[in-house]
């Protein structure tokens, strides 16, 4: 397999900047986003060239709250990533009306509901 060789970087972004972790988690690929950080050198908090997007917050702005779970299940990953207009997940998952993903982000006691985002609102 891939992931067994050595010589493949984990990391390494496609033509469009984003990492095969960040695209398994824009895709919902819950398979995919719980192997690939099995990994010792991979980045789960890694942000894509492009759109400067963490795999978190491709879950949430796509409402796969599987691999949402998954990522919140790692300690590697921070919850309050925000993107490049300041919006954090929790913002995004608000403004989507995505109660689910709501619920399920503030469970990790790092999570501060009243960050502001983009035009300083806050989540709630």
């Amino acid at each position: 397999m891939l992931l067994e060789r050595k010589d493949v970087n984990p990391n390494g972004a496609c033509t469009s900047g984003q990492t095969p972790l960040s695209l398994a988690a824009r895709w919902g690929h819950e398979g995919v986003v719980k192997r690939l950080p099995e990994r010792k050198d991979i980045n789960p908090s890694m942000a894509d060239v492009q759109f400067s997007t963490a795999p978190l917050l491709w879950a949430v702005w796509n409402r796969h709250s599987g691999v949402v779970r998954i990522l919140l299940e790692r300690n590697d990953v921070n919850p309050e990533t925000a993107d490049r207009s300041g919006q954090t997940p929790l913002c995004w998952a608000a403004l989507n009306g995505d109660e689910v993903i709501v619920r399920l982000l503030p469970e990790r006691d790092s999570i501060n509901p009243n960050t502001a985002g983009e035009k300083t609102q806050t989540p709630l």
